[in-house]
């Protein structure tokens, strides 16, 4: 739990920070980094490591193994109190409030960062963890893409491109396409603008129509910037007086991709489900997504 990170977080001093880094790096090259490495990594003496090493796991933020061999691994807390420690030094968060959302891939928390030259009111900011280590490893190497060619790779490393494929994506779209803006990434972590609004299936729309013409519109803007979002529904959009925003971006996939059609198709399906069964709304799936790929300013619905 983060609650835990932050707390602990607190308890640490510069070399448990050195040793978790140390174990961090050595893990893009070993999936149990040897005592050796970090001897020579954080140049501690072998009793000072190891002391700090039973305490570390004891944290819950490294695990160890003995066979076949003395080697570590960093373990979620440990990852998390990494990233939290370089937020933190660049001024990007201030303080972590509650966790307000929990995927199979992600958590979610509200946090808060200090107004720009210390002047002004505290900013609320969301921070998001990828996760998708905890899922099996198998399974997230065939589902992305992204993980394809890569031999070796451990949770952390899952969750740390997952996080920078976000934020990448997120760039490329915002401002023209409606995101919460990308305030920082580092390691597996996001700091973003708080989503305006509240998630569509929460939310009874007075006028419905209006807004599954802005959300079909925003596809098609997605859509001609050369991307599919390919995990859209009901559960990630958000919506206010002011439109609709996107979240939950790393699974998205470019035009060009062999299953573009088909992912397209799913999105904008779930979206005309989720209108027809809350709203009777009724258009035809092949027509909207024919419409998108010609001109996504023909979506409005006359």
């Amino acid at each position: 739990m983060i609650d835990d990170v932050v707390k602990l977080f607190r308890e640490l001093d510069s070399k448990d920070l050195r040793i978790l880094t140390g174990i961090e790096i050595g893990m893009k090259h070993f999936e149990w980094v040897p005592v050796e490495e970090l001897l020579k990594y954080t140049r501690l003496p072998y009793s000072s490591l190891e002391y700090k090493l039973r305490l570390l796991i004891k944290k819950n933020m490294v695990i160890g193994t003995n066979q076949p061999y003395e080697g570590y691994q960093i373990y979620f807390d440990g990852y998390d109190t990494l990233a939290l420690n370089t937020l933190v030094k660049r001024g990007t968060i201030s303080a972590i409030g509650d966790e307000i959302g929990v995927g199979k891939e992600s958590v979610v928390h509200e946090a808060v960062k200090e107004p720009e030259l210390g002047l002004g009111e505290l900013q609320g900011v969301i921070l998001k963890f990828h996760r998708e280590g905890r899922t099996s490893f198998k399974n997230v190497k065939r589902l992305r893409s992204h993980l394809q060619d890569k031999e070796h790779f451990s949770w952390i490393y899952a969750a740390r491109l997952a996080a920078k494929r976000e934020a990448e994506i997120i760039r490329k779209l915002y401002p023209d396409v409606s995101v919460p803006r990308l305030l920082d990434n580092n390691r597996h972590a996001l700091v973003m603008d708080v989503a305006k609004g509240t998630l569509l299936y929460r939310t009874k729309l007075e006028e419905p129509e209006r807004f599954l013409d802005e959300i079909l519109r925003q596809v098609g803007l997605v859509y001609w910037k050369g991307y599919i979002h390919s995990d859209l529904s009901e559960y990630n959009i958000f919506v206010s007086e002011e439109g609709v925003q996107f979240i939950d971006w790393p699974q998205f996939v470019e035009t060009a991709h062999p299953h573009a059609d088909e992912l397209l198709e799913r999105d904008v399906s779930n979206v005309l489900k989720h209108f027809r069964r809350k709203y009777k709304i009724d258009r035809n799936l092949k027509d909207v997504v024919s419409r998108i790929k010609k001109d996504p300013g023909s979506l409005h619905h006359s």
